[in-house]
């Protein structure tokens, strides 16, 4: 049985171990804990010998965005007893620490490993233990640079796709000129490569004028401070192109303080990412003018994939990539703000 192994290096680990993680210290709340048991819809199977399936979920933090609380939310909802599982959850924004709680879980003997990367690259070693170990790997929200054989499922959004969305909304909205302040999220995310990607391809393309590309870390404050320095010196700009939404509320909260008009048939353009519900509403009252989505909902996708794999079922196709939209100010609905702001 796949789990033999690991169940007896359990054993000895949890003797000389305390319950949960450590937390590492450092910017973001980078703490672990286990999941409460109230929540969740769909009822897992629990392991062959009847005991709940133990899942270690490494996330980056929730206090990150409104879309990775968002995410934390659906994963704790879903990975609890009530639903036939014993998880433990690890979160952090930097990817050491993150290959960290990833060993502490494979010494655990966790049954599956959940994994949101900071980075995508430096898994590979981890991951090769992980499957000595007898333990699967899933991807979810964000890929990684490693061989496909060391995970069994990648549940993610197509962040090249989400750029290349947006970035192309951009080019249509056919402007005399682009001079482009864009705000990055953490650098080596695939979301910050994804949408990073797509405009400096059209930036280099069309002769667009990037004013300044800074990493605001997904930080509102960060990417205040980044626009008012460019305000400060006097450079013209017209378009926000900030990788989250808490980033380009950020700018705005800088375009404000020196009373520069952005949004719909304004001075700045402003873009955002996640679709937050107060994002959208920002969009729906034409304070700004593009939104693109990413959906942080993927427990129920990795519910099923573990499902069918402790049934020796096959799971189909490896990675699962989540149909996602952009929103223009021009033609947003409030129905749209209900049904897909989160």
């Amino acid at each position: 049985m796949k789990k033999f192994g690991k169940k007896i290096l359990a054993g000895i680990v949890a003797a000389t171990m305390a319950l949960g993680l450590v937390a590492c210290g450092g910017g973001a709340a980078d703490t672990a804990d286990t999941a409460d048991t109230s929540g969740g819809d769909t009822a897992a199977e629990s392991s062959s010998s009847g005991e709940k399936i133990k899942v270690g979920i490494i996330n980056n933090d929730p206090n990150e965005s409104g879309y990775r609380t968002a995410n934390d939310k659906d994963l704790k909802a879903m990975f609890c007893e009530a639903n036939g599982y014993d998880a433990s959850f690890a979160y952090s924004l930097k990817n050491d620490e993150q290959i960290t709680a990833a060993q502490k879980f494979i010494q655990d003997g966790v049954d599956y490993l959940l994994l949101s990367a900071a980075d995508t690259s430096g898994w590979d070693s981890v991951l090769k233990d992980a499957q000595d170990a007898g333990i699967q790997v899933i991807l979810f929200d964000r890929t990684i640079d490693a061989d496909e054989s060391l995970y069994v499922a990648s549940i993610v959004s197509d962040m090249d796709k989400e750029g290349e969305t947006a970035a192309n909304w951009l080019k249509d909205q056919n402007l005399s000129e682009y001079n482009i302040i864009h705000l990055q999220g953490v650098m080596g995310s695939a979301a910050q490569q994804g949408r990073s990607g797509a405009l400096d391809t059209l930036a280099k393309e069309n002769g667009w004028k990037i004013v300044t590309q800074q990493t605001a870390e997904w930080n509102a404050e960060k990417a205040q401070q980044i626009v008012q320095s460019v305000i400060d010196s006097g450079e013209s700009f017209n378009v926000i192109y900030a990788e989250n939404d808490d980033m380009a509320k950020g700018a705005v909260e800088a375009l404000d303080k020196a009373n520069i008009s952005h949004g719909v048939g304004k001075d700045v353009v402003v873009m955002g990412f996640d679709c937050n519900k107060w994002a959208l509403e920002e969009l729906l009252a034409k304070n700004w003018n593009y939104d693109g989505q990413c959906n942080p909902f993927q427990a129920s996708y990795i519910d099923e994939v573990i499902k069918k794999l402790e049934k020796g079922e096959s799971i189909g196709e490896k990675v699962i990539i989540m149909e996602e939209k952009g929103f223009d100010a021009s033609t947003i609905t409030q129905e749209d703000v209900d049904n897909y702001g989160i």
